[in-house]
């Protein structure tokens, strides 16, 4: 990550790294508050719209 991190600034960061064999993985995320929340937002309506299709599919006709 080219900037660095100032005590104000409120980001949250995730680091994941995964090693099997040859194989390497990493991941890095930064996010700020509003974008938390807009993923909660996102992921609440994807949950939700699921559950729809899934009553509508097992509705007996």
């Amino acid at each position: 990550m080219s900037q660095s991190l100032t005590p104000q600034d409120d980001r949250q960061t995730a680091v994941a790294e995964f090693e099997a064999g040859p194989i390497r993985a990493r991941a890095e995320v930064s996010v700020t508050p509003a974008g938390l929340l807009a993923l909660g937002a996102l992921m609440s309506g994807i949950l939700l719209s699921s559950a729809a299709i899934v009553w509508a599919a097992r509705r007996r006709r």
